[in-house]
Protein backbone atom coordinates (compact mmCIF):
# COMPACT_ATOMS: atom_id res chain seq x y z
CA UNK A 1 0.00 0.00 0.00
CA UNK A 2 1.28 3.25 -0.99
CA UNK A 3 0.90 6.28 1.61
CA UNK A 4 -0.91 8.97 -0.49
CA UNK A 5 -0.58 11.95 2.18
CA UNK A 6 0.69 12.29 5.73
CA UNK A 7 -1.06 14.30 8.22
CA UNK A 8 1.62 16.35 10.17
CA UNK A 9 1.85 18.85 13.17
CA UNK A 10 3.16 21.71 11.40
CA UNK A 11 0.56 21.67 9.15
CA UNK A 12 -2.51 21.01 11.62
CA UNK A 13 -3.63 21.15 15.18
CA UNK A 14 -6.87 18.44 15.10
CA UNK A 15 -8.35 16.40 13.18
CA UNK A 16 -12.46 16.11 12.88
CA UNK A 17 -14.20 12.78 12.28
CA UNK A 18 -17.86 12.14 10.78
CA UNK A 19 -19.04 9.13 12.35
CA UNK A 20 -21.23 6.67 9.97
CA UNK A 21 -19.13 5.22 7.20
CA UNK A 22 -15.71 6.72 8.45
CA UNK A 23 -15.70 5.36 11.95
CA UNK A 24 -18.30 3.00 11.69
CA UNK A 25 -19.93 0.86 8.62
CA UNK A 26 -23.42 2.09 10.61
CA UNK A 27 -24.24 3.80 6.98
CA UNK A 28 -25.35 0.28 5.74
CA UNK A 29 -27.74 0.42 8.28
CA UNK A 30 -28.52 4.02 8.06
CA UNK A 31 -28.89 3.22 4.44
CA UNK A 32 -31.54 0.55 4.57
CA UNK A 33 -33.63 2.18 7.38
CA UNK A 34 -33.88 4.99 5.08
CA UNK A 35 -35.10 2.66 2.15
CA UNK A 36 -37.54 0.72 4.23
CA UNK A 37 -38.82 4.08 5.29
CA UNK A 38 -39.22 5.89 1.94
CA UNK A 39 -40.54 2.16 0.01
CA UNK A 40 -43.15 1.97 2.89
CA UNK A 41 -44.49 5.39 2.22
CA UNK A 42 -44.17 4.72 -1.51
CA UNK A 43 -46.88 2.11 -1.02
CA UNK A 44 -48.96 3.81 1.48
CA UNK A 45 -49.35 6.41 -1.51
CA UNK A 46 -50.18 4.23 -4.19
CA UNK A 47 -52.31 2.22 -1.64
CA UNK A 48 -54.38 5.83 -1.23
CA UNK A 49 -54.77 6.20 -5.02
CA UNK A 50 -52.23 8.72 -5.50
CA UNK A 51 -49.67 8.86 -7.67
CA UNK A 52 -46.16 6.94 -6.17
CA UNK A 53 -42.64 7.72 -6.56
CA UNK A 54 -39.19 6.14 -8.40
CA UNK A 55 -38.27 3.98 -5.31
CA UNK A 56 -35.29 4.99 -3.24
CA UNK A 57 -31.80 3.76 -4.60
CA UNK A 58 -29.06 3.03 -2.05
CA UNK A 59 -26.99 4.30 -4.72
CA UNK A 60 -27.17 7.05 -5.42
CA UNK A 61 -29.74 8.44 -3.36
CA UNK A 62 -28.44 7.94 0.52
CA UNK A 63 -25.21 9.46 -0.22
CA UNK A 64 -26.96 12.16 -2.55
CA UNK A 65 -29.79 12.97 -0.30
CA UNK A 66 -30.00 11.65 3.09
CA UNK A 67 -26.41 10.94 4.33
CA UNK A 68 -24.89 13.00 7.21
CA UNK A 69 -28.00 14.92 7.27
CA UNK A 70 -29.80 15.48 9.73
CA UNK A 71 -33.15 13.39 9.59
CA UNK A 72 -35.73 15.83 8.50
CA UNK A 73 -33.75 17.74 6.74
CA UNK A 74 -32.43 14.56 4.61
CA UNK A 75 -36.30 13.21 4.80
CA UNK A 76 -37.25 17.03 2.41
CA UNK A 77 -34.42 16.54 0.81
CA UNK A 78 -35.16 13.73 -0.91
CA UNK A 79 -38.79 14.08 -1.25
CA UNK A 80 -37.82 17.48 -2.98
CA UNK A 81 -35.73 14.91 -5.78
CA UNK A 82 -39.16 12.87 -6.17
CA UNK A 83 -41.53 16.35 -6.28
CA UNK A 84 -43.33 14.53 -3.52
CA UNK A 85 -45.05 17.15 -1.13
CA UNK A 86 -45.56 16.76 2.39
CA UNK A 87 -46.38 19.05 5.57
CA UNK A 88 -43.20 19.78 7.42
CA UNK A 89 -45.09 18.37 10.53
CA UNK A 90 -43.49 18.72 14.25
CA UNK A 91 -40.59 17.02 15.40
CA UNK A 92 -42.77 15.05 18.05
CA UNK A 93 -45.09 13.64 14.92
CA UNK A 94 -45.57 9.63 15.52
CA UNK A 95 -43.52 7.80 13.14
CA UNK A 96 -46.84 7.11 10.46
CA UNK A 97 -47.89 10.66 10.17
CA UNK A 98 -47.70 11.28 6.36
CA UNK A 99 -45.19 14.56 7.90
CA UNK A 100 -41.64 15.05 6.79
CA UNK A 101 -41.22 14.95 10.89
CA UNK A 102 -42.97 11.81 10.85
CA UNK A 103 -41.19 10.10 8.04
CA UNK A 104 -38.09 11.45 10.28
CA UNK A 105 -38.92 9.46 13.38
CA UNK A 106 -40.31 6.32 11.55
CA UNK A 107 -36.28 6.04 9.91
CA UNK A 108 -34.72 6.56 13.40
CA UNK A 109 -37.40 3.63 14.82
CA UNK A 110 -36.24 1.25 11.38
CA UNK A 111 -32.66 1.98 12.59
CA UNK A 112 -32.50 1.13 15.96
CA UNK A 113 -34.28 -2.18 15.43
CA UNK A 114 -31.98 -2.70 12.85
CA UNK A 115 -29.62 -1.76 15.71
CA UNK A 116 -31.07 -4.25 18.15
CA UNK A 117 -30.18 -7.35 16.00
CA UNK A 118 -27.20 -6.33 14.21
CA UNK A 119 -24.00 -5.14 15.59
CA UNK A 120 -22.24 -2.21 14.17
CA UNK A 121 -18.27 -2.07 13.58
CA UNK A 122 -15.97 -0.01 13.15
CA UNK A 123 -13.54 0.23 10.33
CA UNK A 124 -10.05 -1.48 12.06
CA UNK A 125 -8.34 1.48 9.48
CA UNK A 126 -9.88 3.95 11.16
CA UNK A 127 -9.37 3.06 14.99
CA UNK A 128 -5.37 3.07 14.10
CA UNK A 129 -5.59 6.29 12.32
CA UNK A 130 -7.27 8.34 14.90
CA UNK A 131 -4.83 6.69 17.61
CA UNK A 132 -2.16 7.10 15.61
CA UNK A 133 -3.68 10.86 15.71
CA UNK A 134 -3.74 10.75 19.36
CA UNK A 135 -0.08 9.41 20.02
CA UNK A 136 1.14 12.21 17.55
CA UNK A 137 -0.46 14.85 19.43
CA UNK A 138 -3.28 15.73 17.54
CA UNK A 139 -6.99 17.18 18.85
CA UNK A 140 -9.24 14.37 17.68
CA UNK A 141 -13.36 14.82 17.85
CA UNK A 142 -15.99 13.18 16.18
CA UNK A 143 -19.28 15.07 14.61
CA UNK A 144 -22.74 13.18 13.96
CA UNK A 145 -25.82 14.37 12.71
CA UNK A 146 -27.23 11.13 14.81
CA UNK A 147 -28.55 11.42 18.56
CA UNK A 148 -27.19 7.73 18.53
CA UNK A 149 -23.30 8.69 18.44
CA UNK A 150 -22.60 8.07 21.67
CA UNK A 151 -24.07 4.72 21.92
CA UNK A 152 -22.66 3.58 18.81
CA UNK A 153 -19.37 4.77 19.81
CA UNK A 154 -19.68 3.05 23.07
CA UNK A 155 -20.52 -0.42 21.37
CA UNK A 156 -17.16 -0.17 19.66
CA UNK A 157 -14.98 0.27 22.20
CA UNK A 158 -13.60 3.61 20.85
CA UNK A 159 -15.62 6.46 22.81
CA UNK A 160 -12.88 6.97 24.56
CA UNK A 161 -10.74 7.79 21.45
CA UNK A 162 -12.88 11.38 21.25
CA UNK A 163 -11.49 14.67 23.09
CA UNK A 164 -14.91 15.92 21.77
CA UNK A 165 -18.46 15.15 20.55
CA UNK A 166 -21.09 16.87 18.88
CA UNK A 167 -24.19 15.06 17.68
CA UNK A 168 -27.75 15.40 17.39
CA UNK A 169 -29.08 15.73 20.82
CA UNK A 170 -26.17 18.66 21.27
CA UNK A 171 -26.86 20.43 17.68
CA UNK A 172 -31.01 20.34 18.45
CA UNK A 173 -30.09 21.99 21.78
CA UNK A 174 -27.07 24.79 20.63
CA UNK A 175 -29.61 25.25 17.44
CA UNK A 176 -26.64 24.84 14.90
CA UNK A 177 -27.54 23.72 11.67
CA UNK A 178 -27.38 20.79 9.85
CA UNK A 179 -25.11 19.87 7.08
CA UNK A 180 -24.15 21.15 4.32
CA UNK A 181 -24.06 24.23 7.11
CA UNK A 182 -20.66 23.97 9.00
CA UNK A 183 -21.93 24.63 12.52
CA UNK A 184 -21.16 21.16 13.59
CA UNK A 185 -17.58 21.12 12.31
CA UNK A 186 -16.90 24.68 13.44
CA UNK A 187 -18.43 23.57 16.96
CA UNK A 188 -16.06 20.98 17.04
CA UNK A 189 -13.46 22.64 16.33
CA UNK A 190 -14.06 25.45 19.17
CA UNK A 191 -14.37 22.71 21.88
CA UNK A 192 -11.09 21.70 20.69
CA UNK A 193 -9.57 24.90 21.05
CA UNK A 194 -8.14 25.45 17.20
CA UNK A 195 -9.06 27.68 14.47
CA UNK A 196 -10.61 25.89 11.01
CA UNK A 197 -8.10 26.52 9.07
CA UNK A 198 -5.94 24.38 11.44
CA UNK A 199 -8.10 21.34 11.36
CA UNK A 200 -8.83 18.85 9.01
CA UNK A 201 -12.34 17.16 8.41
CA UNK A 202 -12.90 13.59 7.22
CA UNK A 203 -16.10 12.88 5.72
CA UNK A 204 -17.91 10.01 3.66
CA UNK A 205 -21.49 12.52 2.82
CA UNK A 206 -21.35 15.07 0.11
CA UNK A 207 -23.22 17.14 2.14
CA UNK A 208 -20.32 16.84 4.85
CA UNK A 209 -17.43 17.32 2.32
CA UNK A 210 -19.57 20.97 1.70
CA UNK A 211 -19.80 21.92 5.49
CA UNK A 212 -16.40 20.98 5.88
CA UNK A 213 -15.33 23.54 2.53
CA UNK A 214 -17.90 25.85 4.33
CA UNK A 215 -16.43 26.14 7.28
CA UNK A 216 -12.92 26.70 5.52
CA UNK A 217 -11.01 24.01 7.23
CA UNK A 218 -7.29 23.55 6.49
CA UNK A 219 -8.35 20.36 4.76
CA UNK A 220 -11.26 18.31 3.81
CA UNK A 221 -10.91 14.75 3.09
CA UNK A 222 -13.37 12.44 1.26
CA UNK A 223 -14.06 8.75 2.18
CA UNK A 224 -15.33 7.35 -0.56
CA UNK A 225 -17.48 4.40 0.56
CA UNK A 226 -20.24 4.62 -2.42
CA UNK A 227 -18.66 5.24 -6.17
CA UNK A 228 -18.64 8.70 -5.48
CA UNK A 229 -15.28 10.31 -5.85
CA UNK A 230 -16.03 12.97 -8.30
CA UNK A 231 -19.00 14.43 -6.46
CA UNK A 232 -16.81 14.52 -3.42
CA UNK A 233 -14.00 16.61 -5.31
CA UNK A 234 -16.72 18.22 -6.88
CA UNK A 235 -18.72 19.37 -3.64
CA UNK A 236 -15.14 20.68 -1.95
CA UNK A 237 -12.67 17.48 -1.22
CA UNK A 238 -8.98 18.22 -1.19
CA UNK A 239 -7.87 14.64 -1.06
CA UNK A 240 -10.57 11.34 -1.67
CA UNK A 241 -9.48 8.05 -0.22
CA UNK A 242 -11.23 4.90 -0.78
CA UNK A 243 -10.19 4.30 2.71
CA UNK A 244 -7.98 5.74 6.16
CA UNK A 245 -5.27 3.20 5.19
CA UNK A 246 -4.09 5.46 2.98
CA UNK A 247 -3.37 7.73 4.99
CA UNK A 248 -0.27 8.54 8.10
CA UNK A 249 0.92 10.48 10.48
CA UNK A 250 3.85 11.59 11.13
CA UNK A 251 5.80 11.79 14.54
CA UNK A 252 4.04 8.30 14.91
CA UNK A 253 5.48 6.96 17.48
CA UNK A 254 9.26 5.72 18.54
CA UNK A 255 9.96 6.48 22.27
CA UNK A 256 12.90 9.01 23.37
CA UNK A 257 16.07 6.98 24.47
CA UNK A 258 15.96 5.79 28.48
CA UNK A 259 17.70 8.38 30.40
CA UNK A 260 18.92 5.56 32.74
CA UNK A 261 20.49 4.42 29.78
CA UNK A 262 22.32 7.09 28.89
CA UNK A 263 22.83 8.31 32.31
CA UNK A 264 26.42 8.94 31.73
CA UNK A 265 26.01 10.76 28.72
CA UNK A 266 23.72 13.10 30.49
CA UNK A 267 26.16 13.88 33.43
CA UNK A 268 28.82 14.00 31.23
CA UNK A 269 27.18 17.42 29.70
CA UNK A 270 27.08 18.60 33.19
CA UNK A 271 30.64 18.88 33.53
CA UNK A 272 31.38 22.51 34.03
CA UNK A 273 27.70 23.80 34.15
CA UNK A 274 26.19 22.10 37.15
CA UNK A 275 22.50 21.24 36.72
CA UNK A 276 19.16 23.22 38.11
CA UNK A 277 16.55 19.97 38.77
CA UNK A 278 12.79 20.46 37.96
CA UNK A 279 10.30 17.79 39.04
CA UNK A 280 6.77 17.92 38.05
CA UNK A 281 4.87 15.46 41.02
CA UNK A 282 2.15 13.44 39.82
CA UNK A 283 3.02 10.81 37.83
CA UNK A 284 6.71 11.57 37.98
CA UNK A 285 7.82 11.58 41.79
CA UNK A 286 4.69 9.11 42.49
CA UNK A 287 2.22 7.47 40.78
CA UNK A 288 -0.92 8.45 39.56
CA UNK A 289 -3.53 8.44 42.27
CA UNK A 290 -7.42 7.56 42.04
CA UNK A 291 -7.81 10.82 44.00
CA UNK A 292 -5.16 13.54 44.37
CA UNK A 293 -5.15 13.15 47.68
CA UNK A 294 -3.56 9.67 48.20
CA UNK A 295 -0.87 10.04 45.60
CA UNK A 296 1.82 10.31 49.08
CA UNK A 297 5.92 10.60 48.30
CA UNK A 298 7.72 7.61 49.97
CA UNK A 299 10.04 7.71 52.50
CA UNK A 300 13.22 7.12 50.38
CA UNK A 301 11.86 9.44 47.48
CA UNK A 302 11.90 12.24 49.99
CA UNK A 303 15.09 11.35 51.26
CA UNK A 304 16.82 11.44 47.68
CA UNK A 305 15.51 14.76 47.10
CA UNK A 306 16.46 16.28 49.94
CA UNK A 307 19.84 14.66 49.18
CA UNK A 308 19.51 16.62 45.40
CA UNK A 309 18.58 19.67 46.76
CA UNK A 310 21.58 19.78 48.95
CA UNK A 311 23.63 19.48 46.13
CA UNK A 312 21.91 21.51 43.38
CA UNK A 313 18.80 23.87 42.98
CA UNK A 314 16.15 22.18 42.77
CA UNK A 315 12.10 22.62 42.30
CA UNK A 316 9.21 20.96 42.28
CA UNK A 317 6.80 22.54 39.01
CA UNK A 318 2.90 21.27 39.35
CA UNK A 319 -0.19 21.81 38.38
CA UNK A 320 -1.51 21.24 42.04
CA UNK A 321 -1.85 24.00 44.13
CA UNK A 322 1.28 25.24 45.88
CA UNK A 323 0.13 24.68 49.49
CA UNK A 324 -0.96 20.95 48.52
CA UNK A 325 2.03 20.38 46.78
CA UNK A 326 4.60 21.77 49.32
CA UNK A 327 2.61 19.89 52.14
CA UNK A 328 3.36 16.61 49.81
CA UNK A 329 6.95 17.10 49.58
CA UNK A 330 7.89 18.75 52.84
CA UNK A 331 11.57 18.84 51.91
CA UNK A 332 14.01 21.87 52.95
CA UNK A 333 15.74 23.70 50.04
CA UNK A 334 13.65 23.15 47.49
CA UNK A 335 11.70 26.27 45.48
CA UNK A 336 7.83 25.00 45.17
CA UNK A 337 5.59 26.53 41.85
CA UNK A 338 2.21 25.77 41.90
CA UNK A 339 -1.10 25.91 39.80
CA UNK A 340 1.31 25.10 36.22
CA UNK A 341 3.44 28.36 37.66
CA UNK A 342 0.88 30.77 38.33
CA UNK A 343 1.78 30.46 42.55
CA UNK A 344 5.42 30.33 43.22
CA UNK A 345 6.89 30.65 47.05
CA UNK A 346 9.93 32.82 46.61
CA UNK A 347 12.82 31.77 49.25
CA UNK A 348 12.23 35.08 51.77
CA UNK A 349 8.64 33.14 52.06
CA UNK A 350 6.47 35.71 49.43
CA UNK A 351 4.63 34.71 46.50
CA UNK A 352 5.11 35.81 42.89
CA UNK A 353 2.50 35.16 40.72
CA UNK A 354 2.47 36.57 36.77
CA UNK A 355 1.12 39.95 36.07
CA UNK A 356 -2.90 39.98 36.00
CA UNK A 357 -3.61 36.23 37.63
CA UNK A 358 -5.11 37.94 40.80
CA UNK A 359 -7.68 38.98 38.39
CA UNK A 360 -8.90 36.01 37.59
CA UNK A 361 -9.87 34.82 41.31
CA UNK A 362 -12.94 36.44 41.45
CA UNK A 363 -14.15 34.38 38.01
CA UNK A 364 -12.65 31.66 39.66
CA UNK A 365 -14.59 32.01 42.88
CA UNK A 366 -18.42 31.67 40.72
CA UNK A 367 -16.77 29.39 38.29
CA UNK A 368 -15.83 26.96 41.22
CA UNK A 369 -19.51 27.23 43.18
CA UNK A 370 -21.29 26.94 39.68
CA UNK A 371 -19.25 23.58 38.80
CA UNK A 372 -19.93 22.20 41.97
CA UNK A 373 -23.79 22.96 41.73
CA UNK A 374 -23.75 21.52 38.28
CA UNK A 375 -21.90 18.31 38.98
CA UNK A 376 -22.78 17.35 42.18
CA UNK A 377 -25.47 14.75 40.64
CA UNK A 378 -22.14 12.89 39.08
CA UNK A 379 -20.88 10.55 41.29
CA UNK A 380 -17.16 9.78 41.11
CA UNK A 381 -16.61 13.35 40.02
CA UNK A 382 -14.44 15.35 42.46
CA UNK A 383 -14.14 19.78 41.86
CA UNK A 384 -10.87 20.90 43.58
CA UNK A 385 -9.90 24.24 43.78
CA UNK A 386 -6.38 25.93 43.68
CA UNK A 387 -5.84 29.31 44.12
CA UNK A 388 -5.06 30.12 40.22
CA UNK A 389 -7.10 27.00 39.18
CA UNK A 390 -10.49 24.61 39.24
CA UNK A 391 -9.84 20.73 38.61
CA UNK A 392 -12.13 18.43 37.77
CA UNK A 393 -11.43 15.17 38.23
CA UNK A 394 -13.00 12.53 36.21
CA UNK A 395 -11.19 9.40 36.41
CA UNK A 396 -13.75 7.50 39.39
CA UNK A 397 -16.98 8.96 36.87
CA UNK A 398 -18.64 6.18 34.77
CA UNK A 399 -18.09 6.41 31.22
CA UNK A 400 -21.49 7.38 29.70
CA UNK A 401 -21.46 10.78 31.78
CA UNK A 402 -17.68 11.60 30.43
CA UNK A 403 -19.53 14.06 27.64
CA UNK A 404 -21.49 15.67 30.69
CA UNK A 405 -18.90 16.52 32.22
CA UNK A 406 -17.24 17.93 29.47
CA UNK A 407 -20.13 20.17 28.25
CA UNK A 408 -20.49 21.53 31.74
CA UNK A 409 -17.15 22.46 32.22
CA UNK A 410 -17.49 24.41 28.47
CA UNK A 411 -20.88 25.78 29.46
CA UNK A 412 -19.20 27.16 32.49
CA UNK A 413 -16.46 28.41 30.54
CA UNK A 414 -18.39 30.23 27.97
CA UNK A 415 -19.81 32.86 30.79
CA UNK A 416 -16.44 33.26 32.50
CA UNK A 417 -14.15 35.70 30.15
CA UNK A 418 -10.85 35.63 31.30
CA UNK A 419 -10.55 31.55 31.75
CA UNK A 420 -9.62 28.78 29.89
CA UNK A 421 -9.99 25.04 29.79
CA UNK A 422 -6.96 22.53 29.33
CA UNK A 423 -6.63 19.36 29.68
CA UNK A 424 -4.61 16.31 31.40
CA UNK A 425 -4.19 12.84 32.61
CA UNK A 426 -8.80 12.11 33.48
CA UNK A 427 -8.94 15.81 34.22
CA UNK A 428 -10.54 19.30 32.93
CA UNK A 429 -8.92 22.39 34.36
CA UNK A 430 -9.98 26.09 34.20
CA UNK A 431 -7.14 28.35 34.86
CA UNK A 432 -6.81 32.59 34.01
CA UNK A 433 -6.46 32.97 30.34
CA UNK A 434 -3.04 34.15 30.02
CA UNK A 435 -0.27 33.08 28.23
CA UNK A 436 1.49 31.32 31.23
CA UNK A 437 2.30 27.47 31.49
CA UNK A 438 5.24 25.67 32.71
CA UNK A 439 7.38 26.61 30.01
CA UNK A 440 7.42 30.14 30.98
CA UNK A 441 7.65 29.35 34.76
CA UNK A 442 10.61 27.68 34.05
CA UNK A 443 12.30 30.49 32.22
CA UNK A 444 11.21 32.82 34.99
CA UNK A 445 12.68 30.24 37.29
CA UNK A 446 15.96 29.82 35.54
CA UNK A 447 16.62 33.82 35.77
CA UNK A 448 15.19 33.74 39.70
CA UNK A 449 16.59 31.00 41.40
CA UNK A 450 19.06 30.88 44.04
CA UNK A 451 22.26 28.87 42.89
CA UNK A 452 20.88 29.48 38.84
CA UNK A 453 23.67 30.98 36.77
CA UNK A 454 24.36 31.29 32.89
CA UNK A 455 26.44 28.44 32.72
CA UNK A 456 23.94 25.37 34.27
CA UNK A 457 21.86 23.52 32.44
CA UNK A 458 18.42 22.64 33.42
CA UNK A 459 16.80 19.13 33.47
CA UNK A 460 13.15 18.57 34.03
CA UNK A 461 11.08 15.81 34.23
CA UNK A 462 7.12 15.08 33.68
CA UNK A 463 4.63 13.05 32.52
CA UNK A 464 2.21 14.96 31.50
CA UNK A 465 1.09 17.07 28.34
CA UNK A 466 0.81 20.20 30.27
CA UNK A 467 4.55 18.95 30.87
CA UNK A 468 5.20 19.67 26.98
CA UNK A 469 5.71 23.16 27.31
CA UNK A 470 8.19 22.62 29.66
CA UNK A 471 10.42 20.35 27.33
CA UNK A 472 9.73 22.77 24.27
CA UNK A 473 11.18 25.60 26.41
CA UNK A 474 14.01 22.97 27.43
CA UNK A 475 14.92 21.57 23.88
CA UNK A 476 17.32 24.02 23.08
CA UNK A 477 18.76 25.10 26.66
CA UNK A 478 18.28 21.83 28.68
CA UNK A 479 17.31 18.15 29.06
CA UNK A 480 13.51 17.07 28.95
CA UNK A 481 12.67 13.50 30.40
CA UNK A 482 9.48 12.29 29.58
CA UNK A 483 7.71 10.03 32.35
CA UNK A 484 5.79 7.62 29.64
CA UNK A 485 4.85 3.85 30.02
CA UNK A 486 3.60 3.99 26.37
CA UNK A 487 5.53 5.35 23.60
CA UNK A 488 3.69 9.35 22.68
CA UNK A 489 5.09 12.17 20.89
CA UNK A 490 6.81 14.25 22.77
CA UNK A 491 9.62 17.36 22.81
CA UNK A 492 11.45 15.20 25.45
CA UNK A 493 14.86 14.03 25.02
CA UNK A 494 14.77 10.74 27.09
CA UNK A 495 12.32 9.25 28.71
CA UNK A 496 11.57 7.12 32.08
CA UNK A 497 8.74 4.16 32.14
CA UNK A 498 7.56 5.49 35.79
CA UNK A 499 8.35 7.14 38.90
CA UNK A 500 10.00 3.89 40.14
CA UNK A 501 12.88 4.69 36.93
CA UNK A 502 12.32 8.37 38.10
CA UNK A 503 13.59 7.35 41.60
CA UNK A 504 16.56 5.57 40.38
CA UNK A 505 17.53 7.91 37.50
CA UNK A 506 17.73 10.65 40.73
CA UNK A 507 19.84 8.06 42.95
CA UNK A 508 22.23 7.75 40.33
CA UNK A 509 22.78 11.60 39.42
CA UNK A 510 23.09 12.23 42.84
CA UNK A 511 25.51 9.16 43.38
CA UNK A 512 27.59 9.94 40.67
CA UNK A 513 28.67 13.06 42.25
CA UNK A 514 30.00 10.97 45.20
CA UNK A 515 27.54 12.53 47.35
CA UNK A 516 26.30 9.18 49.02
Amino acid sequence: MRTELTLTRDSFDAVIFDLDGVITSTENLHARAWKDTFDELRNRLVKSGEAGFEPFCIDPDYYRYVDGKPRHDGVASFLAARDVDLPHGDPDDAPDALTICGLGNRKNLEFLQLLEHETPAAYPSSIALIRNLRQAGFGVAVVSSSRNCVSILRSVGALDLFDVNVDGEQSEHLGLAGKPAPDIFLRAASALGVEPARAVVVEDAIAGVRAGRAGRFGLVIGVNRGNQAAELYDSGADFVVADLEELAVEGCCTPPPSALENIGQIIERFQGHPPIVLLDYDGTLTPIAQRPELACLSGASKAVLAKLAAIYPTAIVSGRDLDDVRALVDVDRILFAGSHGFDIALPDGSRFSPDGAEDALPKLERAEAELRERLAALPGVLVERKRFGIAVHYRLAAEENLIVIEQTVDSVLATAPGLRKRGGKKIFELIPDQPWDKGTTIKWLLQNMDGANLNAIPIFIGDDLTDEDAFRVLESQGIGIAVMEQARPTRASFSLRDPEEVYTFLSQLIGDTGSE
